[in-house]
């Protein structure tokens, strides 16, 4: 199976170095720069409460070199994702299965859903349909990503915490072949991969974590125990959930996990902090536009009002060309 990694960051580290040492696995990462450079040389670290290991993998900035894949994983910043599309097409063959990036909701995401919904667009997560043009829904498959990770240095990818969270599904919710072959090779590798029959609820689940916790630690300089610690803070995060649950119900979603349950396993991560918040520390843009333009997207279709999101939304961009 050749799986490629596209964007060789924290994510796509963490899930390239583990099936890297999968017999029968051919991992590639799409990466660049320094991060590149120390790859190529001294291979790909990873580092985790479990173990700290290092595995040799082929890395190159040129998609073109590769070939097409079994399996594409798209694991760049959705804003950065939108200005290489260009470059994803070398990697794919008629049968490559292609997994974009899920901090918002797909462009796929009402691809086989049913109902009145059905093959619906996301006007401002897929610009003009091109991803739908380009690479068309039927090879897209869904993944929801609960790793907490940082690179730490060029050619290494740190997993922070034991929480490595990766389901899997078909948007028509089936245990299709190629879904099963990809949950054996993660699950040997080490990362926990189920196959889900409503991977929708597992984006939602995530999706509406980002876009209610990320706002809240940029805006407070929190990580996530002290945000805990103030009552008002996490009954905004409750009612930033309630308006983007509300949301979902139009579309006949359930969460993969009950909201309070999701509040108490967010903020019991003590010292982890948010990645937007990472991210605002290290002077690194800011992955607003995919949040901001999925629950508009969605909340527009749904034709229900989401007034404390948008207004922290609102607050989020002032702040980070503050």
């Amino acid at each position: 199976m050749k799986i490629c990694l596209y964007g060789a960051g924290s994510i796509g580290g963490i899930i390239g170095a583990h099936l890297a040492r999968v017999k029968g696995v051919e991992v590639s990462l799409i990466a660049r720069g320094a991060h590149l450079d120390a790859i190529r040389r001294n291979g790909l670290r990873l580092i985790s409460p479990h173990e700290d290991f290092t595995v040799k993998v082929n890395a190159t900035d040129d998609p073109a070199e590769l070939g097409p894949q079994d399996v594409v994983f798209i694991t760049l910043k959705t804003h950065q994702y939108l200005a290489v599309l260009d470059k994803v097409l070398p990697l794919l063959g008629p049968e490559t299965a292609l997994i974009p990036p899920t901090t918002g909701a797909p462009y796929w995401f009402f691809h086989k859903l049913g109902g009145p919904f059905e093959g619906s667009r996301l006007k401002r997560m897929d610009p003009d349909g091109r991803q739908w043009s380009m690479f068309g829904p039927e090879r897209a498959l869904g993944c929801a990503y609960w790793a907490g990770g940082v690179v730490p240095a060029p050619g290494v990818a740190h997993l922070e915490n034991e929480v490595c969270y990766l389901p899997l599904g078909e948007p028509d919710g089936s245990a299709s072949p190629r879904v099963t072959a990809l949950s054996a090779a993660m699950n040997e590798a080490g990362l926990k991969a189920p196959v889900k029959s409503d991977i929708r609820a597992e984006i939602w689940s995530k999706m509406i974590n980002s876009l209610t916790w990320n706002p809240i630690a940029v805006l407070t300089l929190a990580d996530n125990g002290g945000i805990g610690c103030s009552p008002g803070a996490v009954d905004i995060a409750r009612r930033m959930m309630t308006e983007a649950e509300a949301v979902a119900a139009k579309f006949g979603a359930t969460m993969a996990t009950p909201m309070e349950k999701r509040i108490e396993f967010t903020v019991g991560l003590g010292d982890h902090k948010m990645s937007m918040l990472t991210d605002l520390q290290a002077g690194k843009p800011l992955e607003i536009d995919a949040l901001a333009d999925s629950i508009a997207d969605l909340s527009e279709l749904a034709g229900v009002a989401t007034p404390t999101i948008d207004m922290m939304l609102s607050l989020l961009k002032l702040r980070a060309v503050a």
